[in-house]
């Protein structure tokens, strides 16, 4: 197994502060990230079988286009040749998911909520 990281440790070397996580947003350096994130939170299950994140704890269905799922699997498939990530498509979905819920706020739901409504009354009005 290899060592966990001290983040603070580190950060103190350095006279540093800690301020969050930092999630880069697509190109090389996404990809990289979430490569590096599956290979550090999926793990095999003691009696075996696929690797997973151990703490997800909910199975739902989650719905989704064949163009969707295409994409996916492309970038598993990337990921796989690259990174030699074993990952499956939903997989790499429910991480993509998690990170999206992570970075929305209520507020943000509500200013795109009043924006709807806005945009809808402003439609009928005509």
């Amino acid at each position: 197994m290899k060592p966990r990281l001290d983040m603070e440790k580190i950060a103190k070397g350095l006279r540093a502060e800690r301020k969050g996580k930092v999630y880069a947003e697509g190109g090389y350096f996404g990809a990289a990230q979430l490569a590096a994130e599956v290979q550090a939170r999926f793990r095999v299950p003691e009696g075996g079988g696929r690797a997973t994140d151990p703490s997800w704890t909910e199975r739902r269905q989650v719905p989704l286009t064949s163009d969707t799922l295409r994409r996916l699997e492309r970038l598993v498939e990337a990921m796989r040749r690259l990174a030699h990530v074993n990952v499956e498509p939903l997989q790499l979905a429910a991480l993509l998911l998690e990170r999206a819920a992570e970075q929305v706020s209520v507020a943000d739901v509500e200013a795109l909520v009043t924006e709807h409504e806005s945009g809808a009354a402003g439609a009928h009005g005509r």
